[in-house]
């Protein structure tokens, strides 16, 4: 009952905005960041039964039940076989556990943050970037909760070949604050990945966005964790081969990951705001190909 209280309290939009933004974000999120990587089983365990208060935690499907830190619990891997790639090559699967947030057509360019918000993707991407390659293309936006697995894959057999690094701020990305924060995904700290299909040719993005609490990312096929206080190169040329289903990276809280595929994409059947998916469920359907496997 007290877990309920707490919930339901927290999830009060004037009092859930209030907390999570209304706050010093950035100071915040640096502080979580130290804390996170305390090396403390026991501070590791209380600090897992307070994040219990305010959402649901489910690590049954976790590879390890006992966490040296907090950072360890975020960023945790899964069980063998706890999620199934789709195996179909004309579909292309979800990076990440999530919910479906806004997603459809890219229509002159922009794009829907939340219902009467659009944002520009030329914005979202940098000035370094071309994103006539998804102009009428289709997007998907996938919010990972708190208590979600954070790690991202692949989701298709590809090759990426850029990075580029956007530092920013650390707004709240619940559906709370998307409403009342206009263009706040291109206020964010964020990567964008661009990427091309092994087999097709197609190009890809894949745009993490990070949040409070959660601004930083670790891509592994970089060996590079980008965060507020990341000083490198912001743009990132590579081409780094990735089969479907692959480990690309985590975030180490919650957050966001926006994918952009050109004109011709379907979302899969069923792929709505709202929804619940799991890494690995079909998301996008290839031009000219069946539908099998988006079912």
């Amino acid at each position: 009952m007290k877990t309920d209280f707490f919930r339901q309290f927290f999830l009060q939009e004037d009092i859930n905005f209030l907390l999570t933004n209304r706050v010093p974000r950035i100071l915040l999120t640096r502080a979580m960041g130290w804390f996170s990587h305390i090396r403390s089983p026991f501070l590791a365990r209380a600090s897992i039964r307070v994040w219990r208060l305010f959402t649901e935690l489910d690590l049954s499907d976790a590879k390890q039940q006992n966490f040296g830190s907090l950072h360890d619990c975020f960023t945790r891997e899964l069980k063998p076989g706890a999620r199934t790639i789709n195996p179909d090559p004309t579909v292309m699967s979800s990076p990440s556990d999530a919910i479906v947030g806004a997603c459809g057509r890219v229509v002159d360019g922009l794009v829907i943050q939340a219902k009467g918000f659009p944002y520009s993707i030329a914005e979202l991407f940098g000035a370094s970037q071309d994103t006539s390659a998804f102009n009428d293309g289709t997007y998907v936006t996938l919010r990972l909760t708190s208590g979600m697995y954070h790690r991202f894959h692949a989701p298709h057999d590809m090759t990426v070949e850029h990075v580029t690094y956007i530092s920013g701020d650390t707004w709240n990305v619940n559906p709370i604050a998307l409403k009342r924060v206009e263009r706040l995904f291109c206020r964010n700290e964020r990567a964008v990945l661009r990427a091309r299909l092994t087999a097709t040719g197609h190009p890809i993005a894949l745009v993490p966005v990070a949040a409070i609490l959660v601004a930083s990312m670790r891509l592994h096929f970089l060996n590079v964790l980008l965060h507020l206080r990341y000083r490198g190169a912001n743009e990132m040329p590579c081409a780094s081969k990735c089969v479907k289903g692959q480990e690309l990276g985590w975030f180490e809280h919650g957050s966001t990951i926006i994918v952009f595929a050109p004109k011709g994409f379907e979302l899969c059947n069923g792929i709505q705001n709202g929804q619940q998916i799991r890494m690995g469920q079909a998301l996008m359907q290839l031009p000219q190909a069946t539908t099998v496997g988006c079912h």
